[in-house]
């Protein structure tokens, strides 16, 4: 045991992740993608393997470098994959057996993702469409003088994707034996979620077409969802107003729809609720409505983005729901009646699973995380089969076992002053001795509207490991705790919400005597970094800060983030014209000559949620006034580059706020 070493930065190097469980039609054989940075240390590689399940026979099927999105045939003779090559994702089809992979699709601008159809004939592809003419397309590229871009549309850009190329997201049927992709779908608008009926005979999607006489319809949050032929012909709305919807599926017998939607009756803020709607359409049915709980994947950690959580799934009877719920640091998969009248977690507590399939018996295979483990694939007996023990099918990172000693964090719930429980938990450093004071770092998580919990947290572990007590909590607005909670700091950041986290400090030195109440620090990112900012404002208790991807003023946040124009009016309450004096007041950057505390400020240069002007007006005004404060940009980087950005860049903003701690605590 003591020849174990505390984790460093530089082992998110070694790290492996697995994704996308895919059990064969027969239940045999499973494939899955393991990803890990690749030997260049600039990007990601990925590939896919088969994996027998009875005699856990795990090899390599693929040999490309960035393989994904893997999909069996309905009759398991086939596989198909999203591979990328020579800069375009684009389909690709290998026999069950393995040999040779084929490329499928000719996409112009690749596939994003695919389903079969029922039959095994034909592939439903999404892809992106140029919405300009063949003619000013073929204009432009001609001509080689510097274009200008006009804009007409209020979504203009979003993070990750940069300013908006002209394009929009719709469905296209491919044969597989390859040929001419058929357009499914078309028109000023995007293809969220999508599905083909059991029978064949329609598919269903999700969207938000614009209102007649208008080419956008960006003011508007709600969508709906349609049904229409294979070819895109005879499309019906099936929903009514009011709702947005996220995820879709059909019943095995294919006369209803299972569908994450919120009602916005909380604005952003609102539960994701589980509903069926029959194929004929009508009013949605919530089954969820008396469980307070959030029907979605909304946990917070460093090791995963922009991966596609499982959705609603059917029962292969037939009989109930399965998905996944955010509860109490948990996301755990519950099953839910269809006539809405029973609802319950069927696997573990103090886990984050993020996918999962049912085998033909109704075991269940599933990826999963837990404060000591990135992620692996995992073998449960049926919800109903209580003798049976569960079998983990994969161990990706052995490394973190048989080298590295990891901190376990402790749970603990507390009482507010205001009669909120707070979970929270503390992770304590490597090497302790009992009656050193321990120098200690709050960590605060984004959203708002999202939850720390079970899942593993390589900053916080390499935090321990370099001799901080790390302590983080859900405050008041986090996901996990019922609808009340995730709504009560709407309109009032930096009210409660700052209240809760200063007790959460309370509570802990209280109850945690080696903490040295002299040598406190304080982290988040995105709203986190909004309360670091607002800490700092309002208390000199932290003698060090670290804000990263922050929001400090939210009359320019307004205008210049991706979401600013609707996130602004809904979590502060106004607008930068008529409610000037609120968002001010809501804004860090009010409170700038009040901070004394040491803070360093990361920011992704290419931040489009959380823009870095945000950064550098914070910066200037703490540096004009010779405060201790230093900035570092990450070139290229977005909002989500703690968790997918570049891998020297993810090791680099480690080293900084590392650096930055050592230096001041």
């Amino acid at each position: 045991m003591n020849s174990l070493r505390g984790i460093t930065s530089e082992d998110l190097y070694q790290i492996t992740w697995v994704n996308d469980p895919t059990p064969s039609p027969g239940g045999e054989l499973l494939i899955y993608v393991s990803r890990k940075t690749n030997d260049n240390r600039d990007g990601y590689s990925s590939h896919l393997r088969l994996l027998h399940l009875k005699s856990q026979k795990d090899r390599i099927f693929t040999s490309g470098d960035k393989d994904h999105s893997p999909s069996w045939s309905p009759d398991g003779s086939q596989l198909t994959f999203l591979r990328e090559h020579e800069g375009k994702t684009q389909v690709w089809i290998i026999a069950a057996d393995g040999g040779e992979a084929r490329q499928v699709s000719q996409l112009k601008h690749g596939a994003s993702s695919l389903i079969w159809s029922p039959d095994g004939q034909a592939l439903l592809v999404k892809s992106s469409v140029d919405m300009h003419s063949e003619a000013e397309e073929e204009s432009n590229s001609d001509n080689k003088l510097p274009q200008e871009l006009v804009v007409d549309r209020i979504r203009m850009k979003s993070d990750g994707g940069g300013l908006w190329n002209g394009r929009r997201t719709h469905l296209f049927r491919i044969s597989v034996d390859g040929g001419e992709a058929t357009p499914v779908t078309s028109g000023h608008f995007d293809v969220g979620d999508y599905a083909w009926s059991p029978d064949g005979t329609s598919i269903a999607w999700i969207a938000q077409l614009p209102v007649a006489g208008e080419e956008h319809n960006d003011d508007v949050l709600t969508n709906h969802v349609y049904r229409a032929k294979p070819d895109g012909s005879d499309i019906q709305q099936l929903t009514p107003e009011g709702f947005t919807f996220s995820r879709l599926a059909y019943a095995p017998d294919g006369q209803s729809l299972a569908l994450l939607a919120s009602d916005r009756s909380y604005g952003n803020a609102t539960l994701v609720k589980l509903y069926t709607l029959p194929i004929s359409g009508g009013q949605p049915m919530c089954l969820t409505r008396d469980w307070d709980v959030q029907m979605n994947h909304s946990i917070v950690g460093d090791m995963r983005a922009h991966l596609t959580t499982t959705g609603p799934l059917f029962t292969r009877d037939g009989s109930s729901i399965l998905c996944l719920a955010t509860v109490h640091g948990s996301v755990r998969i519950a099953r839910v009646a269809l006539d809405g009248s029973q609802a319950e977690y069927v696997l573990p507590a103090e886990k984050e699973f993020y996918q999962f399939a049912e085998l033909e018996n109704g075991d269940i295979v599933a990826a999963a995380a837990d404060t000591q483990n990135p992620g692996d694939l995992f073998w449960y007996p049926k919800p109903d089969d209580h003798g049976a023990e569960s079998i983990q099918l994969t161990r990706s990172n052995p490394q973190l076992q048989e080298e590295i000693r990891l901190s376990v964090p402790e749970t603990f719930w507390f009482d507010t002053s205001d009669g909120l429980q707070l979970q929270g938990w503390i992770m304590k450093p490597n090497g302790m001795v009992d009656g050193v004071k321990i120098p200690t770092i709050l960590e605060i998580h984004g959203g708002p509207h999202m939850m720390y919990g079970f899942t593993f947290m390589h900053e916080f572990q390499m935090l321990a490991a370099q001799g901080y007590a790390v302590v983080y909590t859900n405050p008041r607005g986090g996901l996990g705790y019922g609808q009340q909670f995730v709504n009560a700091c709407r309109g009032d950041y930096g009210g409660g919400d700052y209240r809760d986290l200063m007790e959460t400090v309370d509570y802990a030195l209280s109850t945690y005597e080696f903490i040295d109440e002299t040598r406190l620090g304080v982290t988040g990112g995105s709203y986190g970094g909004f309360m670091t900012n607002w800490i700092v404002g309002h208390t000199d208790r932290f003698k060090a800060a670290v804000t990263q991807r922050s929001i400090s003023n939210w009359l320019s946040f307004y205008g210049v983030s991706d979401i600013g124009y609707f996130f602004t009016e809904d979590q502060i309450g106004g607008n930068a014209w008529e409610d000037t004096e609120l968002l001010w007041k809501h804004s860090p950057l009010a409170y700038a000559q009040n901070v004394k505390t040491p803070l360093l400020i990361l920011h992704g240069e290419q931040d489009l949620r959380c823009p870095i002007e945000q950064a550098e007006q914070l910066y200037i005004a703490l540096k004009r006034r010779r405060q201790t404060t230093r900035l570092v940009r990450f070139p290229g980087a977005n909002h989500e580059l703690s968790r997918g950005g570049h891998p020297h860049l993810r090791v680099r903003r480690l080293e900084h706020i590392a650096g930055w701690f050592n230096e001041h605590l």
